[in-house]
């Protein structure tokens, strides 16, 4: 009986944190955006938060700091040059594999 009240306290606590997180904008800001500041921080919100969100886990995902820096050199390189996504994610991967398999033949 515990662990379910605590179960639905959980989800109550978490349900109203989600709640003010997106009501409060819209309650402080009532008028439109003028500030060119203001606007250029909010577009590059979404951006940010994805890469702080992605680029540890990039890191941490192989055997090998080195084999997971060469992934993700490859990713960024062919994401430079506007290649789509599915070619960048199979590159990155193939990158990643061969610098592995590189790595077992030098060792």
């Amino acid at each position: 009986m515990n662990d379910t009240l605590y179960l639905f306290a959980s989800v109550a606590v978490m349900a109203l944190v989600t709640y003010f997180i997106r009501m409060l904008p819209l309650a402080v800001f009532r008028k439109k955006i003028k500030s060119k500041f203001v606007l250029d921080f909010l577009y590059y919100v979404p951006y940010a938060v994805l890469a702080a969100m992605t680029i540890p886990t990039v890191f941490f995902s192989s055997n090998s700091l080195i084999s997971a820096a060469a992934g993700f050199i490859v990713a960024v390189v062919l994401s430079f040059f506007e290649r789509g996504l599915l070619l960048v994610a199979v590159c990155a991967c193939g990158g990643v594999f061969v610098t592995e398999l590189l790595i077992k033949l030098v060792a």
